[in-house]
């Protein structure tokens, strides 16, 4: 049975890494989370050792590892700002990093993840969920048979509504997340280079707390992006009670993907355990462009605006 520990126990993401583990047969061993709200780990792994403390859980991995009875993987689900640390604690542990997006905050820690990847002998995994989603694979295979050299005109919009809680935790502050396209973005880049190759030309046109956006120039694409979590920002049309709204748009053609999401993480766990799973430089050109978005300064009339920026201006 594969032996697992999970950090950021308490997080918003964790039960899907708890049901994942589950759904694959593996065992939980041990779990980290300063908050002690993780009473959800009862309906799966009722019987896991559970720590408040980073230090008692670390001695907790090595004594485990010490008995021969090590975890084989680390999933870890903590803030945005501590993966590359809790990355080298699972590595140094002898185990294998399946970590939350982003990765992490700068390209820089990519090169410094893969000398410790290399000395351990370990992998590091990110979850990378949309390369699963059918209509995304449907998506590509369509965008590969269209003649060479064509460019496509997209458009992606994503509002996911989030409450007061957001901007006092650790999400609202820049230095901690990365901001609203690092944190809430950052898979949707992912996808969109996925799709349409790498990003040639970028420039950002709103940068506030609850929402951003900006115009890309990829390889086979011109993309026009807005993230919001504010819930003011979903369109008039959405139906009542909906607190999110993912769209689309590929040459003026709506791709519906707004299914599919509840067993992506799922789906990632068993793509690792079968020799796959999506690493370091899967990760790079992502973690480059929101980096790189935080540094470059706004200028509304480069590239093209989304639909939504003209209300902001």
């Amino acid at each position: 049975m594969t032996r697992y520990a999970l950090i950021g126990a308490a997080g918003y993401i964790a039960p899907r890494h708890l049901q994942a583990i589950a759904a694959t047969g593996g065992d939980l061993a041990a779990a980290l989370d300063r908050s002690d709200s993780v009473g959800i780990m009862d309906r799966y792994f009722p019987d896991t050792a559970f720590f408040t403390e980073f230090e008692r859980f670390e001695a907790h991995l090595a004594d485990l590892r010490r008995a021969g009875n090590g975890v084989d993987y680390v999933g870890i689900c903590s803030p945005n700002y501590l993966h590359a640390s809790h990355i080298r604690t699972a590595l140094s542990n002898g185990a294998h990093a399946i970590c939350e997006k982003p990765l992490v905050l700068d390209e820089a820690d990519l090169d410094v993840l893969t000398e410790a990847e290399q000395a351990s002998g370990k992998k590091v995994y990110t979850i990378l969920q949309l390369r699963l989603h059918p209509a995304i694979l449907e998506l590509r295979e369509r965008l590969a048979a269209a003649p060479e050299g064509t460019v496509h005109e997209v458009d992606v919009t994503y509002c996911t509504s989030r409450g007061g809680w957001y901007g006092v935790s650790w999400k609202g502050d820049i230095a901690k997340s990365g901001g609203i396209a690092t944190n809430i973005g950052v898979h949707f880049f992912d996808m969109l280079t996925f799709l349409f190759g790498d990003i040639r030309e970028s420039a950002a046109h709103l940068r506030e707390d609850t929402h951003a956006a900006g115009w890309l120039k990829l390889e086979r694409a011109n993309v026009r992006w807005f993230l919001s979590i504010d819930r003011t920002h979903l369109p008039p049309n959405t139906p009542e009670g909906q607190t999110t709204y993912r769209s689309i748009t590929v040459d003026g053609a709506e791709i519906e993907f707004s299914g599919g999401f509840t067993d992506l993480h799922t789906q990632s766990y068993q793509d690792i355990l079968g020799g796959g799973g999506f690493g370091l430089e899967d990760a790079r050109n992502s973690i480059r462009t929101v980096a790189g978005m935080r540094a470059m300064a706004l200028d509304p009339s480069a590239g093209e605006q989304h639909r939504f920026v003209g209300q902001f201006l």
